[in-house]
Order: C-alpha cells, then structure tokens, then sequence
C-alpha cells in the first residue's frame, strides 16, 4: 500500500512539474521532467498516456475555461510536441519492429496531430514499424503512400466533426487500396458511432485500445470493391448535405446581416467582435451540413451547447444564439432533415438555460 501511495503521490507531483513546464514554455524543464519519469521508473508507455496526454487534455480544459489564450494553447501544445519527440529518442524507448508496419494520419483538414503522434509513440513501443504522415495529410497523397509502402493498416485520426465527410472518402479509398482501416479521435464520438457509420474495420478510444486491436487478429489483405461513401449514407440522396455546404458562404451572410438587424446588441461590437460572430456563425453551418452528413441530431446539438459554453466563458451573450438558429432554418425552410436537427438543437438549449436557472 505505501509504494502505491508514494507512485501515486509521484505521478501527481510530475504532472505537476510537466504543466508548468509546458505552460512556462520550458521545454528543456519540460523533457527534463519525463526523463526524470523514466528514472524514477515510469514505463515510457505510462509517461506518454499518463503524464504527456493528460497535460495535454487539461490545455484544452483550461482554453475552454478562458484561463489559456489560442496563442498560449498552441506554444503549449508544441511543448508538448518537441517532447514526445525527445521521449522516442531516449535509450529506454528503442524496440526493434517485429509486429508489422502501419500508417498514422490525420485525415485532410485535421491539424491536431498530437493524438495521432501519441498513437505513433505507443506503436513503436510495441514493436510496430510506424510511418506517421502528421496532420492534415490530403487523402490522394495518403493512397500513394499506402501503394508505395504497403502497411498492414492505416490508423486515421480526426478530432474535429466537420471532417467527418473527409476521414469517409479516406476510409473508403484506403479500404479499396486493400488496406485495413483503424479510425480513432474525438472526431468518431465517444463510442466510436460515427467510425461504424462510416464503414471503418474498427474503432478505438485511447492509443493502449488501438494497439490492442491491431496485435489481434485482423485481416492482413483486402479484396478491393465497387464500394461508394453513398452506400454507407443513404440519406444523402436528398441532396440537403450537399445544397448546404454548397450554399455555406451564403447563408452565413445573410444570417449575420439579419442577426443584426433582430439583436440589437450587435450594433456595439466592435470589428473584432463582429469578425468572432461571423466565424461563430461559420462553425455553426459547418457542424449543419456534418450532422446532415451523419443524419445525427445529436452531433449539432452537442455543437450548439459547447458553443454556448464557450461564448459564456468569454462574457459573450449566448441570447444570440437562438435567433441566429432561427435565422438559419428560416433560410432552409424547405429541408426536412435540417429543420429536425435545427428544432432539436434549440430544444436543447432552451433546457439548458433552464436547468442554469435552477
């Protein structure tokens, strides 16, 4: 009981030591403290999940929160880069490959990179000879990749919903390249709905879970197909998915014109304010045309919510948002899907300024 009670008591203290580090932009202090990790006789598997990933979460928690600016998240996180990469070069990390050869990628238009280079690190720990492409990796480029060098499977990762559309055409064109597809990443949801929905061979929450399932027993080789996206979505043959993200740019300026024509409130922001409103306005049509993608109300409306969260912690008035859905499925009258998805997100958070009212 007392060797737990100190490890525990000492992992506490690293994670400690690891934040402020990172926070202060040491990375010299940063890859001390992880080295000291490894001394003190941390599994270098522990160091990356365990004191690495959770600095990493706790970045996003206190960005969310307004404690951290964009700018201080980013230097962070690129701490947090430089030393994951110091980590796979210290003498304890080396292991010859002799599970096999897979490919990590973020899918096209995904820049968090750090999850999948967490995924790489753990694979490597465990033998597998890994080729990590990092983030946003145009899918065209990613094929040729996996034809050059024929991996055993490629892991996709893809944190940011929008992207879904984007890690479904990676999916599909690794698949008919004849290679097996492993998805992880916020991205997929937390229990891997929207991988299934996609057509991914697997799915996995965390690096240990995704290098579990590829030392089982998962096929080596793929017979290609005639398989199309459309085929796993047949819902999309309404064309609602398709005349919305088309129609984007349009309807996120129409919405901010007649947004400030019913909140008056918008006649005092400033330039910067009023820019802040339109890219709002932006990533609430991007999440529309991905929930009509997925035909899941609830990806939009878990959206809206952590939107309104967020405007909150930065004293941002979170009234607008109704008009501004109101707004929006005025314009898309007659499109069945997106009013569903739309009414279910103001339903939402109606019931949640009531439970803030409680």
């Amino acid at each position: 009981m007392t060797s737990q009670v100190t490890r525990s008591a000492t992992k506490s203290e690293a994670l400690e030591r690891l934040w402020g580090a990172v926070i202060d932009g040491d990375e010299y202090a940063a890859v001390g403290t992880v080295f000291a990790a490894l001394d003190d006789g941390f599994a270098p598997e522990s160091v990356l999940l365990e004191l690495i990933a959770r600095v990493q979460h706790r970045i996003g928690t206190e960005w969310a929160a307004n404690r951290l600016t964009v700018a201080q998240e980013h230097a962070a996180t690129a701490i947090n880069e430089r030393v994951i990469a110091a980590l796979a070069h210290h003498p304890s990390c080396r292991r010859t490959p002799d599970a096999g050869r897979v490919t990590v990628a973020c899918v096209d238009g995904e820049w968090h990179a750090l999850p999948a280079r967490l995924l790489a690190e753990v694979l490597r720990l465990q033998g597998w000879q890994v080729d990590f492409l990092g983030a946003q990796v145009p899918t065209p480029h990613l094929i040729a990749h996996l034809h050059q060098h024929g991996p055993d499977a490629v892991a996709l990762s893809c944190s940011i919903p929008t992207r879904l559309p984007t890690a479904h055409a990676a999916i599909t064109a690794c698949q008919a390249a004849g290679v097996y597809v492993l998805a992880g990443g916020a991205a997929f949801g937390p229990d891997g709905r929207y991988a299934r929905l996609l057509g991914a061979d697997a799915w996995a929450p965390d690096a240990q879970s995704a290098a579990q399932c590829l030392s089982g027993d998962f096929p080596r080789v793929r017979f290609t197909s005639n398989h199309q996206p459309i085929d796993d979505l047949p819902h999309l043959a309404d064309q609602e998915f398709t005349m919305v993200s088309r129609s984007a740019a349009r309807l996120v300026e129409t919405t901010v014109g007649d947004l400030e024509r019913r909140f008056p409130a918008m006649a005092g922001y400033t330039d910067a304010q009023r820019q802040h409103t339109v890219e709002d306005i932006a990533h609430i049509v991007d999440f529309l045309a991905t929930a009509l993608y997925t035909d899941d109300d609830e990806l939009f409306t878990e959206f809206v919510i952590w939107t309104a969260g967020i405007l909150s912690a930065r004293g941002v008035p979170t009234e607008s948002l109704d008009p501004a859905l109101d707004l929006l499925a005025a314009q898309l009258r007659d499109f069945p899907r997106t009013q569903r998805i739309i009414s279910a997100a103001l339903t939402a958070l109606t019931d949640t300024k009531d439970e803030q009212r409680v």
